[in-house]
């Protein structure tokens, strides 16, 4: 089952330009089951926060191997606010 997931990722050192050069040089580096939807990053840039779609934890796993080296990761599980609604039993609310 596919499933979405906020990655919050800290640059270690506080430092983004490692990251930026890895990932001009290589991309996302991200398995296929894995899809990038969109990303943020705070104004100090030392976070960026990504919202990421997945067959299978493993697979984001992976993914996050190639960037351990240059991140800190914290994975959360989330839903969209109308996924949350249904499943607390509300209707047509979000």
């Amino acid at each position: 089952m596919t499933r979405l997931y906020m990655v919050l990722e800290r640059f270690r050192g506080g430092d983004a330009a490692p990251v930026y050069e890895r990932y001009r040089e290589r991309g996302r580096m991200m398995p296929q089951g894995v899809e990038y939807v969109d990303s943020w990053v705070d104004d100090g840039l030392t976070r960026c926060f990504q919202l990421m779609r997945a067959d299978d934890r493993a697979l984001l796993d992976e993914w996050i191997a190639n960037w351990d080296d240059l991140v800190e990761f914290e994975v959360v599980p989330v839903m969209s606010s109308a996924d949350a609604n249904a499943s607390a039993g509300g209707a047509d609310r979000a």
